[in-house]
């Protein structure tokens, strides 16, 4: 049983479609077969079900897909061990960011692409339920995002920093100038809120469920910058983590009047996980950048 055997398997086994697995893979579609048959004879069991219009996974197949993602994980774990080893910094790091955290790390993303350029940034940008199964896949390293409400199996949350909820105005919004507005007066204003599922949102209906109240919601966006956008030119309000504006021109954040108003900013890992020397002096440089610092004092 070959690596390249196994990688093929679970590419095919993603797509259950030949044509596109080749194409990723980069090998003709026969080069995909003659490999899959091979692995097939040496497992003496069928895995895969084709018919001119589909193709399926076998029971057997079903068993054998997650062992085999965990076998070409350690695989390429063994890589990156000795290529951190040989060079310190090297290879591809994989990060995955909330919509929220987008501000808070350009300061960092910066700094170390100048003083690493060997190592390539792959950065995902994903709501919390979509990082946190990339993050059980191994498809990111890590992943920045607030702390879940519930804990999620086999994931580590690591606390960076404390933020707020926070109305979010334009500078000349009639509330831009206030230093908290309550549930209470955000009601009797238009809003523009982010989509249900992004955490901002999911912390805003957590706060609705416990403190009832009717809100005048006019647009709901899964998009930051153009809810931001909307924002700056409307009359309208937004309801983000005080932390997703920074750097940001021509907003305010004025904190919700609420008791345990408080977000936890945190890097998640999946336990367990080996983390790369990249990774590490990624997180070195975040944890010292002005964007973290600020919020860390803000909380002392």
């Amino acid at each position: 049983m070959e690596l390249r055997q196994l990688r093929y398997f679970v590419r095919l086994a993603e797509t259950l479609n030949f044509s596109e697995a080749a194409k990723a893979l980069f090998v003709t579609q026969s080069t995909l077969s003659q490999q899959i048959k091979q692995l097939e004879q040496e497992l003496d069991t069928q895995l895969l079900l084709r018919t001119s219009r589909s193709v399926t996974l076998t029971e057997a197949g079903e068993e054998l897909l997650p062992y085999a993602r965990a076998t070409l994980s350690n695989a390429e774990l063994c890589r990156t061990r000795v290529e951190d080893m040989k060079q310190l910094l090297c290879g591809t790091l994989n990060i995955g960011v909330t919509y929220s955290f987008g501000p808070i790390l350009t300061e960092t993303l910066v700094t170390f692409m100048k003083k690493y350029p060997k190592v390539k940034l792959n950065i995902f940008y994903r709501p919390m339920s979509e990082l946190m199964e990339m993050l059980r896949n191994r498809v990111v390293d890590f992943a920045f995002a607030f702390r879940p409400s519930e804990p999620i199996p086999d994931v580590v949350s690591h606390v960076l920093f404390q933020t707020y909820l926070a109305v979010i105005t334009g500078d000349m919004h009639s509330l831009a100038n206030r230093h908290k507005v309550s549930l209470e007066e955000l009601s009797a204003y238009e809003l523009a809120l982010p989509a249900r599922g992004l955490q901002a949102r999911n912390a805003l209906d957590k706060i609705i469920e416990r403190y009832p109240c009717q809100l005048k919601v006019r647009a709901e966006l899964n998009e930051p910058n153009i809810l931001l956008s909307l924002i700056r030119c409307n009359h309208l309000a937004t309801v983000l983590a005080e932390a997703s504006i920074h750097n940001e021109n021509g907003v305010k954040a004025i904190p919700l009047d609420l008791p345990d108003n408080g977000m936890d900013g945190c890097v998640h890992t999946l336990k367990g996980s080996y983390h790369k020397r990249s990774m590490q002096e990624f997180l070195k440089i975040l944890s010292n950048s002005v964007a973290i610092r600020e919020r860390v004092t803000a909380w002392l």
